[in-house]
């Protein structure tokens, strides 16, 4: 028989999955950069960059539902499209966005950890992927029970920040003064850039379907947690981009490598400790299941056929995919000791709004093919994945612009 993953994963479970990438892959390293790129409409960039995830989040929903299948998005366009070439693209694609975004990751921990240990960057970065990847290599179980405690210390650490930096708060009358003001002529080039890199800071739903062979109960339990990612991670943004932006300058924070650490240090005049701990550990976990999806999605591919079948192969006893897992590992290694982190965030935005931009017109294909999903099975009007594609294929449009321009 040939082996298989194994369904451990239950909603808490998935959803602690999904909160604890979302959470470590943007609000403890990127916060200060969405100030820095649009100044007082930051916290509206961080809703801007959640309304944006919104639609393809909830395309995504209906997806898992229809194909609960590792290398889902592949599947996605493989069966939407109809075209087998441009889903093993996309599939490729997928698998470098969380590479990429492993990189991002893996440097915001050497930049948290550098500010209590002077040592070299490579050492922290070497030696927390070897970590990472045995850990992957034990098994998905044990990884993501390691994952979901990692995630209710991220939570309690960014309340933490609120907390100590609360007196902030009662500067908010400025602060609506200010976007009322600007709102008679809104400076978009701003708010759109800071959504551009905001949306970085809610990578993580996505990866949420490459698991989705190890979930229990998958059709019910991936929609449910996918949503319920969104919204909490949704609130906790808002909230926290605010307490910064009206507890420190944006340029200072721009220029920080851990700026909640900063922001701590600077309400309590007291050792941004207890915040590099946590931010780290959140870091770590986002790099982590960044790794797990990434070789979930090589997986994926081998296993239908579309990728060089080494790839498919599990280890003996944890029923894990250890080729795939070692060099997504070590392309992160690479990535992260070359590239600097604005640089490696804002290319992680753009290969996973290009693949939110394909998945979303995918849906809308089976949708006006009437290829429904099953009875009492999460469904969106396909006013949802029009919209989803639209603005994702915007925002990717904007961005290379922008950068092209900018160069």
């Amino acid at each position: 028989m040939t082996p298989q993953l194994k369904r451990v994963l239950t909603l808490p479970l998935l959803t602690m999955y999904g909160v604890g990438t979302t959470v470590g892959a943007g609000i403890y390293v990127l916060t200060g950069k969405v100030i820095e790129a649009s100044g007082a409409f930051a916290p509206l960039s961080f809703l801007a960059a959640a309304c944006l995830a919104g639609l393809s989040a909830a395309s995504f929903a209906e997806l898992s539902a229809r194909m609960p299948k590792s290398a889902g998005e592949a599947l996605y366009v493989r069966e939407g499209l109809r075209m087998p070439r441009l889903s093993v693209v996309v599939g490729l694609l997928v698998a470098a966005g969380g590479i990429i975004s492993s990189a991002v990751l893996t440097k915001g921990f050497a930049g948290y950890l550098g500010l209590v240990l002077d040592w070299p960057a490579p050492v922290f970065t070497v030696g927390l992927l070897a970590t990472l990847v045995l850990l992957a290599i034990w098994g998905i179980r044990e990884a993501v029970m390691v994952a979901a405690v990692i995630t209710v210390l991220e939570v309690a650490g960014l309340l933490l920040v609120v907390w100590v930096a609360r007196d902030g708060l009662t500067e908010t009358g400025p602060w609506i003064d200010t976007i009322l003001h600007d709102a008679r002529r809104p400076p978009l080039g701003m708010l759109a850039s800071g959504a551009v890199l905001a949306f970085f800071a809610f990578i993580g739903f996505e990866d949420m379907v490459n698991v989705a062979e190890e979930v229990r109960d998958v059709r019910r339990t991936m929609p449910r947690a996918i949503l319920l990612t969104l919204l909490i991670t949704a609130f906790l943004y808002f909230v926290v981009s605010l307490v910064a932006l009206l507890s420190a300058s944006g340029t200072e924070l721009g220029q920080s490598d851990a700026p909640l650490a900063d922001i701590y240090a600077r309400a309590t005049g007291a050792s941004p400790l207890p915040i590099v701990f946590i931010g780290t550990l959140a870091i770590v976990n986002g790099a982590l299941i960044q790794i797990i999806m990434g070789s979930r999605v090589l997986y994926g591919l081998a296993a239908q056929g579309q990728l060089a079948a080494v790839f498919a192969r599990l280890h003996p006893t944890r029923q894990t995919p250890v080729v795939a897992t070692v060099v997504v590992g070590s392309l992160v290694a690479l990535l992260a000791l070359v590239f600097p982190l604005e640089a490696l965030a804002r290319l992680t935005s753009v290969v996973v709004l290009s693949v939110f931009t394909v998945v979303n017109i995918s849906l809308v294909a089976l949708k006006w093919r009437g290829v429904d999903p099953e009875a009492g099975m999460f469904r969106v009007p396909v006013w949802v994945p029009l919209g989803g594609g639209f603005a994702s294929g915007g925002l990717v449009v904007y961005q290379l612009a922008a950068y092209v321009w900018g160069a």
